[in-house]
């Protein structure tokens, strides 16, 4: 019976041994078994008891909870803010530009339908033929306009359409001024044009590029008090065209179109010496008789202009005729340039 009991009480203790190691009872030598209660512990993080080492701290304390952030994601987190404060930053300043934009713009809006910057004051530069009285009246500066409101552009035009006016430019001069800026074209000659018959002529006034400037009144009568005594002046200095064939018709502001005007105009435009000053007037009757008096008298039958280089050619010719024969020459031609003649007195 008693070994029957010990081998009951080893296999029943054999039997125990598993539920001791998986369960909260232990066993231990003197056979006696105690029951301890047994405490959850957190799984250690080894990452965060590396960190810690890392920095001389050891091991992590028993029960306290430690957390772990990767690197990587504390670096997208401040350029995830960085990138939002940026936007900010953006959406401020486009919301501000437009504001201002807008401020500007109703400003403006106000400002250009005011009666601010009313013109008051037009001035007239660069006029010696035309007055500024005739000027201002051209250019019909409407009353009341303003400098942000004026048509520069129509008065420029406005002020084109006379025969003088070369060029012409329209300033505002703040806060009440327009100026007028004008180039005006000069007289490069004038035209005795024959009227009716050729036993009358009326001078003319041309440009040197051909343009019918005016037509000049006589010296003291009542038409030659509304013009500008600077015409009479330039007219007194010019070269004068006569023997104009019977049918030329000039018209203000209109380019001539006569072939022996043109041509005169052309032989006188186109001598580069001291042979220009001299030159003193022109019979254009014909293109190829057009004859030049010079101031000391003599006569130079020219007749084409031709080229530049032509009229340079036959103008070296008459300086050299002029020289070796000085004082005892009156007629030179030079129509056929390579054999010149010329008549003494």
């Amino acid at each position: 019976m008693a070994s029957n009991y010990n081998r009951k009480s080893a296999s029943s203790g054999s039997r125990r041994k598993p539920a001791a190691r998986s369960g909260s009872a232990r066993s231990y030598p003197n056979g006696r078994n105690q029951s301890r209660p047994q405490r959850s512990q957190p799984a250690p993080n080894r990452s965060a008891g590396r960190s810690r080492q890392g920095k001389g701290y050891g091991a992590p304390a028993s029960g306290r909870q430690v957390t772990s952030v990767r690197i990587g994601d504390i670096g997208q987190a401040e350029r995830a803010q960085r990138a939002q404060r940026t936007y900010r930053r953006y959406i401020i300043r486009v919301v501000a530009v437009i504001a201002l934009i807008g401020a500007l713009f109703v400003g403006g809006v106000t400002v250009y339908n005011s009666n601010l910057f009313t013109i008051t004051n037009v001035q007239v530069t660069g006029v010696e033929h035309l007055t500024a009285t005739e000027m201002t009246e051209l250019a019909s500066v409407p009353a009341g306009t303003t400098l942000l409101r004026v048509d520069a552009g129509g008065i420029q035009q406005r002020l084109l359409r006379d025969a003088w006016v070369k060029e012409a430019s329209v300033n505002r001069v703040f806060p009440d001024t327009l100026e007028l800026a004008i180039t005006e074209r000069t007289i490069a000659a004038v035209v005795s044009v024959p009227v009716d018959s050729a036993q009358n002529t009326e001078d003319w006034a041309i440009a040197s590029d051909g343009t019918w400037l005016m037509a000049i009144p006589e010296a003291g009568s009542e038409a030659s008090k509304t013009i500008s005594q600077n015409v009479y002046e330039d007219a007194a200095e010019v070269l004068h065209i006569s023997d104009v064939p019977l049918g030329v018709s000039p018209e203000v502001g209109a380019h001539c179109t006569d072939a022996n005007v043109v041509n005169a105009l052309d032989i006188v435009n186109g001598l580069t010496t001291d042979l220009a000053d001299q030159v003193k007037s022109v019979k254009a009757t014909e293109t190829a008789s057009t004859v030049l008096t010079l101031e000391n008298g003599i006569e130079i039958a020219f007749g084409e202009a031709g080229t530049t280089e032509e009229i340079r050619t036959k103008e070296r010719v008459i300086l050299k005729l002029m020289e070796e024969n000085p004082g005892t020459i009156s007629y030179i031609n030079v129509r056929v340039v390579d054999r010149p003649t010329w008549r003494s007195l």
